[in-house]
């Protein structure tokens, strides 16, 4: 399995980015699945429904199952954040694991950046930091010795995860 995270505050393109990234492995014959980070209260289930019925009535885990796909939701007692290490041991195993958000942690990631939010770039700072996206490559407020593509090159981003494959290999053992 290998594990790439791509960072960057909201409203940057990580999404779009990662769907182009994601078609681009999946044209190479790739599996890949996704890890996203969420902010407080989400919810993927309906009122009304029997699994939000469960959970409602207490439920720790609900699983739901049909011949086309399976969720899991699980209810915290005390708040709290999985670690994204967490979060990709419960994936069943792939090829590639696509991580949004998570800007803090310790897997090789891209950074998504644009100029025009005025925010500085992580990447002077965070030695996990390996490429970058953005929509002015030549705005960039310092030079970096990491490759740098174009928020549209999402397919050119694929191929060099692709060529450079054996750098995001993930040893769950490390992690554990």
């Amino acid at each position: 399995m290998r594990v790439v995270g791509f960072c960057g505050p909201s409203g940057v393109g990580k999404t779009t980015l990662i769907e182009g990234v994601l078609a681009g492995l999946r044209a190479a014959g790739q599996t890949v699945s996704v890890v996203k980070h969420a902010h407080k209260h989400f919810d993927i289930d309906s009122p009304g429904k029997d699994s939000h019925r469960h959970r409602q009535a207490g439920a720790f885990e609900v699983l739901i199952a049909s011949g086309q796909r399976l969720a899991k939701m699980r209810e915290y007692a005390v708040p709290g954040q999985p670690t994204v290490h967490q979060l990709i041991a419960e994936l069943l195993e792939c090829d590639w694991v696509l991580v949004e958000g998570f800007k803090d942690a310790d897997i090789p990631k891209v950074e998504v950046w644009r100029a025009a939010l005025g925010q500085p770039p992580y990447f002077p700072n965070d030695p996990f930091i390996v490429a970058l996206a953005t929509d002015t490559p030549l705005d960039l407020p310092e030079p970096t010795a990491r490759p740098v593509f174009g928020l549209d090159q999402a397919a050119a981003l694929a191929q060099w995860l692709g060529a450079s494959a054996e750098r995001f290999d993930y040893d769950p053992a490390i992690h554990a």
